[in-house]
């Protein structure tokens, strides 16, 4: 992986990188591509912030790639409540303009 990329610069090889992952095969790198754009779009949606805005603040390309490691290691239909990430749950909240 290479220096600091801005939320909006995000690729599937970052991601890719940052997973460490070896060899991708083509139906890996299009789930990847899903969970990158969700990953984004969840970022976006619980700050309420826009894509120029989240550039500003290198956290949420570490928010992304942790959401998108976690969408990617469990891969299941369902979500236990009790499994809050305190890493994306504190940068999502601090830069959270959402406040109702």
């Amino acid at each position: 992986m290479s220096d600091y990329v801005a939320f909006s610069q995000i690729t599937v090889d970052d991601l890719i990188g940052y997973i460490r992952l070896d060899e991708v095969v083509e139906s890996e790198r299009n789930l990847l591509s899903t969970i990158l754009e969700a990953s984004k779009s969840y970022v976006l949606n619980n700050t309420g912030r826009t894509e120029a805005e989240a550039d500003t603040f290198p956290e949420m390309t570490i928010a992304v790639y942790a959401l998108s490691q976690n969408m990617w290691d469990k891969r299941t239909y369902t979500l236990d409540k009790n499994e809050i990430n305190v890493v994306i749950d504190g940068i999502l909240g601090s830069r959270s303009v959402n406040l109702l």
